[in-house]
Order: structure tokens, then sequence, then C-alpha cells
């Protein structure tokens, strides 16, 4: 009876195993932005999040991105709804934000105190970041890059973030991969940005994964 009894509780065991880990909550990405990040323009299925989603699925990642891109939104926009945009399922986010307010020229010093303000809340939250980056238009001057550029990589460094440069990188300027307006990508555009994304937001998931630092 002993051994009948060792045998059940291992086959027991073992048969818990996979319920176990088949009931691992996926990672949840929220990805936070403007147009760019909502698919402008693109059918739906076409736009970063969902396509990102995909890629990174078939990677082997059990991921869902959520679609918090809101259109015309600048960074003030975007600290203003941050709370109910991601919400507690949230596990890491994808800031996507500062476009519009190079294209309306908004003082590059309120940008930064915008996003700063919204890695403040993340980080008290305990939420990874992978800041995506913006350059400034050309148009807008040589000053104006100037203080605008070095906004993003200068918020990684103090915020601990993971960063991709710059968000259209391969996609800016290539009139094959933006709509008419030349300025939002076309779904083949939205796949440059998603490859050349990928290793960041996989670094970003890996940094999750990590187990959290002892509180003193």
């Amino acid at each position: 009876m002993r051994f009948f009894a060792a045998m059940m509780t291992s086959l027991f065991a073992a048969a818990m195993v996979p319920i176990a880990a088949a009931s691992a909550e996926p990672v949840t990405l929220v990805a936070l932005g403007d147009s760019l990040t909502a698919g402008y323009g693109l059918p739906p299925g076409d736009g970063f999040p969902d396509k990102l989603q995909a890629a990174l699925k078939e990677r082997g990642h059990d991921v869902i991105v959520i679609d918090a891109g809101v259109s015309g939104d600048t960074s003030s926009g975007g600290l203003a709804r941050l709370d109910w945009s991601v919400g507690e399922a949230a596990d890491g986010v994808i800031l996507e934000l500062g476009a519009n307010d190079a294209l309306r020229g908004i003082r590059p010093e309120d940008t930064r105190r915008n996003l700063a303000a919204i890695l403040d809340r993340l980080k008290e939250r305990g939420l990874p970041v992978l800041i995506a980056g913006m350059l400034a238009p050309p148009n807008m001057g040589p000053e104006y890059e100037r203080d605008f550029n070095p906004i993003y990589p200068e918020l990684a460094k103090e915020y601990d973030a993971r960063l991709y440069p710059f968000f259209l990188d391969g996609v800016a300027g290539t009139p094959s991969l933006n709509l008419s307006d030349g300025m939002h990508p076309t779904s083949q555009g939205v796949d440059v940005i998603v490859s050349r994304i990928l290793p960041e937001v996989e670094a970003l998931i890996a940094k999750i994964a990590e187990p959290a630092a002892p509180k003193d």
C-alpha cells in the first residue's frame, strides 16, 4: 500500500507540472504613444502593437502588446492619460512620445519635463521601460535639434531605461515605406520598425523576468 500511495503521489505531482506551466500569465507590454503607435492610416492588425506582438510570438514569447497610442498626442497628452492608459495589468512600457512636440515646435525643455514625469511615475510603479526615441525634423533648425535630440538618451541613462534611439530608423525619408503624408509608415514601414526594435523589446522582456531586488 505504501508503494501504491507513493506511486500515486508521484503521478499526481507530475501531472500538475504542465498545468502549472500552462497557467503562467503572459507578459503584458503597453505601447504608450501617438499616431506612430496607433497605426494612423493603416487597416486593423497592421499597426505597430499588433505586428510587434505577432513577431514576439513567432520568437516564442508569450506576450500581449496593448495599443495605447493616440493620434496627435504630445508628451503632455501622454502624461495626462498615463494612469488609465497604463493599467494594472502592465508588466512593462514602450514609451513612444515626442514626435508631435517637435512638429509643433513645443519647447524641448517642456517635452523633457513631461517625459521625465511619465518615467517618474512608471518607476514608482516598478515598471521597466523601453524609450523609443525621436529626432527633430531638420526644418526646425540646428538650435532646436541641439536641444531636442539629446532628450531621449539622457533620460534613458537617468532612469536606467532601455533605449531605441530613433523609432522611425530605416523608415523616415523613404517614400515607399511611408503614406502619402510622408510622416506615417505604411504596413511595410511598420515591418521595418518592428524588425529593428525587436532586440530591444526582447531585452525589455528579459528585464521584466529578472527577480526583484531585495528591499533594504
